[in-house]
């Protein structure tokens, strides 16, 4: 699966920043099929971390838990 992910063309990806973020210095999110993109908005010619769903969910519950505090 992962390999699939990284398969994927993301010139048309939507990416999204959160409106809490500095204009410069945050992560932007791009849902794909199958998973998540990840990138940094100040280093756009990297690139992007890729999750499957299965690793970004258990992402987001860690992160409402406060496991990255």
């Amino acid at each position: 699966m992962k390999d699939e992910l990284y398969a994927l063309p993301l010139d048309d990806a939507t990416w999204q920043k959160s409106t809490f973020s500095n204009p410069d210095n945050c992560l932007e999110v791009a849902l794909v099929p199958g998973g998540v993109a990840v990138r940094d908005s100040k280093n756009l010619h990297r690139a992007p971390l890729l999750f499957d769903n299965a690793e970004w969910r258990a992402f987001v519950r860690g992160a409402a838990a406060g496991e990255f505090t």
